[in-house]
This record gives C-alpha cells, sequence and structure tokens, in this order.
C-alpha cells in the first residue's frame, strides 16, 4: 500500500476517462497489479476481483478478494487529501475481512467477522447519536450515473432539511470507515460496485452498525444502492429515502 505514497500525481495528458466523470491512470493499474500479485501469493487459489483487472462476480470462488487500489481517483489526481486503498475479502460465499488505509493520512483501518472493527489498537464504534436532527450525514453523488440525479436531488434535499448536515468527500471506503467510527452517524449513496464498498461494509457491521440496500437489503455486494449508519439512523434514512 506504500506504493501510492510514493507516486506523484500524473499530468493530466496522462488521465484516460473511461466514462463521463470516471477517470484511471497507470498509477491505478499498477497499484491494483501489485495488490492482486500480493494477495495471489499470500493465498494460493484465491481470486482477485478489482476494477481495472477482472469481471468475475463477487462470490464466484471460495476466497475472493475485492479491491480497489484508489477508491478517490479523482481526488487523488488534484490532490485532494481523501482517497484510499480498500481490499475486502470473501469467504465460502461470506463478506468476512475489510481493510481500508486511508493513504494521505497514513492510518489502516481492520475488521474481521467476530473480531471488531479497529483502528489501529483503538476499536471502533458507531455513533450513539439517534435524533435526525442531531445526525451528520454522509453521501455519495451519482456522477457515473447522471440518469439517477434527479432522484438523487431529491433524496439530498430530504435529508438536509431533516439532518444536522450532508457531507460529500468522494471516497465511499472513508465515508464507511468515518461510519465506523462514529464520525458519520449514516450515510447513503445511490451506485456503488463492490469494491467501493466491500471492506467498509465489513468495518460499519463489526462497529455495530447496519448496512443494507434503500430496500433492506443485506445484500450489498452488487451494483446498487447502500444506507449504513447506526441502527437506529440506520431504520430512519431507509425510511425516508423510501419515500422520495
Amino acid at each position: 500500500m506504500g506504493y501510492l505514497q510514493e507516486v506523484h500525481t500524473p499530468d493530466p495528458a496522462a488521465w484516460t476517462e473511461k466514462s463521463r466523470h470516471d477517470f484511471v491512470t497507470e498509477i491505478d493499474r499498477t497499484a491494483e497489479s501489485l495488490i492482486a500479485e500480493s494477495l495471489a501469493n499470500a493465498v494460493p487459489g484465491s481470486i482477485v476481483v478489482g476494477e481495472e483487472l477482472s469481471p468475475v462476480r463477487a462470490r464466484d470462488g471460495e476466497i475472493v478478494w475485492i479491491v480497489d487500489p484508489l477508491d478517490g481517483t479523482t481526488n487523488f489526481l488534484h490532490q485532494y487529501p481523501q482517497y484510499a486503498v480498500s481490499i475486502g475479502c470473501v469467504v465460502s460465499g461470506m463478506l468476512g475481512v475489510g481493510v481500508i488505509h486511508d493513504v494521505a493520512r497514513d492510518v489502516v483501518y481492520h475488521a474481521a467477522a467476530g473480531h471488531g472493527a479497529w483502528l489501529g489498537e483503538r476499536r471502533l464504534q458507531v455513533s450513539a447519536v439517534t435524533d435526525p436532527r442531531r445526525a451528520l450525514v454522509g453521501t455519495g453523488f451519482p456522477f457515473k450515473h447522471i440518469e439517477q440525479l434527479d432522484r438523487y436531488l431529491r433524496q439530498f434535499a430530504t435529508v438536509l432539511r431533516a439532518s444536522s448536515g450532508v457531507r460529500r468527500a468522494g471516497s465511499a471506503a472513508l465515508d464507511l470507515a468515518d461510519v465506523a467510527a462514529g464520525r458519520f452517524d449514516v450515510f447513503w449513496e445511490l451506485s456503488l460496485a463492490p469494491w467501493d464498498v466491500a471492506a467498509g461494509v465489513v468495518l460499519v457491521r463489526e462497529a455495530g452498525g447496519v448496512v443494507t440496500t434503500i430496500e433492506g437489503s443485506d445484500e450489498v455486494l452488487g451494483d446498487g444502492s447502500i444506507v449504513a449508519g447506526n441502527p437506529t439512523l440506520h431504520r430512519w434514512l431507509t425510511d425516508l429515502l423510501g419515500n422520495v
């Protein structure tokens, strides 16, 4: 994970636009290759799923690593210090391990099913806030799916009126880490891929939180919506969004 701390931001001419608002650089690809090689060597026979490397579904294997080598690429390209390496692991179909490296701050979050969520030696716990009017809500814009923007803006306006504030920093992995650490009381986004959320889901659940789709499904390793928070505010936000 130290690779990203050593590289310089590439010249804009080297950015590749995979789709509108969605950039990739050789840095993303190199970081993912390094991570995939390390994981495959450490656990022979395991599968590595990543945004740039593999279309394999998240559960097609006994041990599957779900990797985002640079979550928050646009932030990285603009030297905005909110980007991370995110690695989740599915074992026998169950999501059970998550690690997130906050690169700019050089801190590592980690969690495993039944063993809690941690920032270094400090055990993490979701927020105890239960009044929506006091809640700080994290979110992400549907920048890859502009067709969802009108729906999102209606949701945004509703949440903003009902809470103490809404923040969007641009890295879903770190947003979920902030939920696990109790900084955000709850978080939602309309469209996220498995590599965006896999590690963060483990963190939040092991910190005592709840993570589902907006519709309430526990199956969040698809390309779809996510709501994460402490139990009380998770229930409040899913109910609120379900009526917008």
